[in-house]
Parts: C-alpha cells; sequence; structure tokens
C-alpha cells in the first residue's frame, strides 16, 4: 500500500500487515514498557491489542468506514512517540515516557502526509494522537468542565472517549492507573455541556477567541463583537500560493507582506530580520490605528509565529481571520522554482518538519485551502 486511496480499500487485517514492515513499527516493537502498567510487553504488541480492542466496540460496526479508519490509524500511532521518549525516571527506577503523544502526533503526521492522505483527516488523526491520553485524568484538572469544552474544538470528544476505552482495554496492568470509570466520567461531562460529539456552542466567535486566551470571564458571558478591523492572516509554506490566493479572494485589500518588505529592504530571507520584523509590525498598526481591513501575509507556520502576530491584532481589538493554504508537497516545490527568487528546496522541506496547521482556537474564523 503505497497511498491513502489503497488504505482506504484496504481490510483491517491488510493494513496492520503493512503497518507492522514499517520502520516506526519496527521501532516500538524494540521499545519495552514499564512491567506494571503494561506487562504485555513492548510498544507494538500493546497497538495490536487497542486495534483489536477498537474492534469489539459495540460502537464499532455503526461507525462509517471512514470514522473507523481514522481510529484504527489513531491506534497505530497514539504510542508511536515511546521509542524516541522512553527514559529510566532516576527518580522512581520506573520507565516514562514523557510527551510521546506529541512526537506520536508529529510521527502520524509525516506518515500520512507520505502516504496523500487528505489534510482533513490526517490532522484529525494526528489530533487525536495529541490528545489520547486526556481522559482518563481528567480529575486531575482544576476545572474539569473546562477540559472537556477546550478540547471539543479540537478533537470529537465521542471518537477520543471511544479511542481511549480501547486504550485502557489494551493492556495487561498489575497496576492501573486509567480505570474506564474516568472515561465515563469523560463522556457525562461532556455530554452536560453539549460537547460530546460536537464542538461546544460558545455565545459567539469572539467569546470561543476569549476563552482559549484565557480571557473569558465566564463561560455564560456574552462579549460584545465590535471590531475595529479584519485582518486576514495568511499561513502556508513558501510557494504554497498564498498570493494567489490573495488576489482571487481579497484583491482590493491592502497587504502587509515580509517578502515584499524584504525586496524593499534589499534583505535576503537568510539574512537577520530584525528590521523586516519591525518594519511589518509598524505597517500593520498603520492600519490597526485607522481601523482598516487588511492582509499579512507571510509563513507563519508555526503556531508561536503567528501568535506573536495574534496577540498584536487583537491589541487593537481586531477580527483574525486565518487563511491556510496547502496544495501537494511536490505542487509546492514546482510552484517555487518558478517563482522569481525561489527559495532553496532544503528550507522548503526544512520548513515542512517544523510546519503546525492552523487551528479554530487560534482564531475567529479559519480558512483551509
Amino acid at each position: 500500500m503505497k497511498t491513502w486511496t489503497d488504505i482506504t480499500r484496504a481490510t483491517n487485517s491488510q493494513i496492520l500487515e503493512w503497518a507492522e514492515a514499517q520502520p516506526w513499527a519496527r521501532d516500538m516493537a524494540a521499545c519495552q514498557q514499564d512491567a506494571q502498567w503494561h506487562s504485555e510487553g513492548d510498544v507494538w504488541t500493546h497497538t495490536k491489542m487497542v486495534c483489536a480492542e477498537l474492534e469489539r466496540l459495540p460502537e464499532w460496526p455503526v461507525l462509517d468506514r471512514t470514522t473507523q479508519i481514522k481510529l484504527l490509524f489513531t491506534g497505530l500511532f497514539h504510542d508511536s512517540g515511546k521509542p524516541a521518549t522512553t527514559a529510566l525516571d532516576p527518580d522512581t527506577g520506573r520507565t516514562r515516557s514523557p510527551k510521546h503523544a506529541l512526537v506520536g502526533a508529529e510521527i502520524a503526521r509525516r506518515v500520512l502526509r507520505e502516504l496523500e492522505c487528505n489534510l482533513v483527516t490526517r490532522e484529525g488523526i494526528a489530533a487525536l494522537v495529541r490528545f489520547h491520553g486526556r481522559p482518563p485524568y481528567l480529575l486531575e484538572k482544576a476545572k474539569p468542565e473546562y477540559e472537556v469544552i477546550s478540547l471539543s474544538w479540537l478533537v470529537n470528544n465521542r471518537l477520543l472517549y471511544l479511542f481511549a476505552l480501547a486504550d485502557t482495554r489494551g493492556r495487561q496492568a498489575n497496576e492501573m492507573s486509567r480505570p474506564e470509570e474516568n472515561l465515563h466520567l469523560w463522556k457525562l461531562m461532556a455530554e452536560e455541556r453539549g460537547c460530546f460529539n460536537r464542538p461546544y456552542a460558545f455565545a459567539n466567535d469572539h467569546a470561543r477567541f476569549l476563552f482559549y486566551r484565557d480571557q473569558l470571564r465566564s463561560l455564560h458571558y456574552v462579549p460584545h463583537e465590535g471590531y475595529r478591523c479584519t485582518v486576514t492572516l495568511m499561513s502556508g509554506l513558501p510557494g504554497a500560493g498564498k498570493d494567489t490566493w490573495l488576489a482571487k479572494h481579497r484583491p482590493t485589500l491592502p497587504v502587509v507582506g515580509l517578502d515584499a518588505i524584504r525586496d524593499a529592504l534589499d534583505i535576503e530571507a537568510t539574512d537577520n530580520q530584525g528590521e523586516v520584523i519591525q518594519t511589518a509590525r509598524e505597517k500593520c498598526r498603520e492600519h490597526l490605528r485607522a481601523g482598516e481591513n487588511f492582509a499579512f501575509n507571510a509563513t507563519n507556520i508555526t503556531r508561536a509565529m503567528r501568535q506573536r502576530w495574534i496577540d498584536l491584532f487583537a491589541d487593537y481589538v481586531a477580527r483574525v481571520e486565518i487563511v491556510y493554504v496547502e496544495p501537494p508537497v511536490a505542487g509546492i516545490l514546482e510552484q517555487n522554482k518558478r517563482r522569481t527568487s525561489p527559495v532553496p528546496e532544503k528550507v522548503i522541506l526544512r520548513l515542512l518538519e517544523k510546519l503546525e496547521v492552523p487551528v479554530i482556537t487560534e482564531c475567529h474564523s479559519l480558512t483551509i485551502v
């Protein structure tokens, strides 16, 4: 199986047979786990047990095939980050794998991209992998209800719950740290908040925006949506087509673009960017102070990059819309070659490894192209 189309036509046993031959699965097979939490042995043995438990779920037969495959691939990758993160805790003598879910999400994203999986499915699987360990520890949160609400806009809580059941059942543990009662509590709380199978219903987009910035006074507060202007923040790799999208969909919108500023200042992309960033911030402030709609065009490929600019826009009470453009990587590399000043291909591939696709929790609205 070489493409996602092949995957969607395969049976579960064929998918597992394919996965077992992959390098990331062989790494898991060579990675032992703490015997008290995982007496079944290595990570790949646990992975196969989880995948088997997914098919035993009473809900499994009524799920559509797309959802089944999404859960199955969550199973394949949920602990794929353990080989890179497993170490002996010097204080307890126990084997631990801190932040393995983050690493696993990146492995899933890379493999699914290589399989040419569509962006929505890829990011849905990566998010489930990223957050798969949250439900069992709900009561450890200071505000448990905020946990289920927060995740409802990042993953489907129902799928997260179903996977957590399979993950708990797919192990042999002498010391159970994740009883199923905790998972049922997650389900109950999500249902009570109306976000078990859909995102939580905030009063409006600005309430959601403030919630994820830890600035919402209460869940019942309805903030006024009196924005001074709208900023369209473009995001995507060099050569992805951000300029083309703006020219087609926002032809009259003023644009603050880092590439144009570099050209005006005669600064290369590989040079120190301090002056470029400072100039861009001042140009943005001019539009913000005047209450003018405008676009900010840069790669903006990581959440940290975007956050710095969004903070600036939010200070001026702007509505923030993010437009993320992602054609196939091969198309990006070809388009880049046709640019007047092409970016070195190795730079684009390096940026691809750092890429974090924007999510709706960062802004007021999100468009995926």
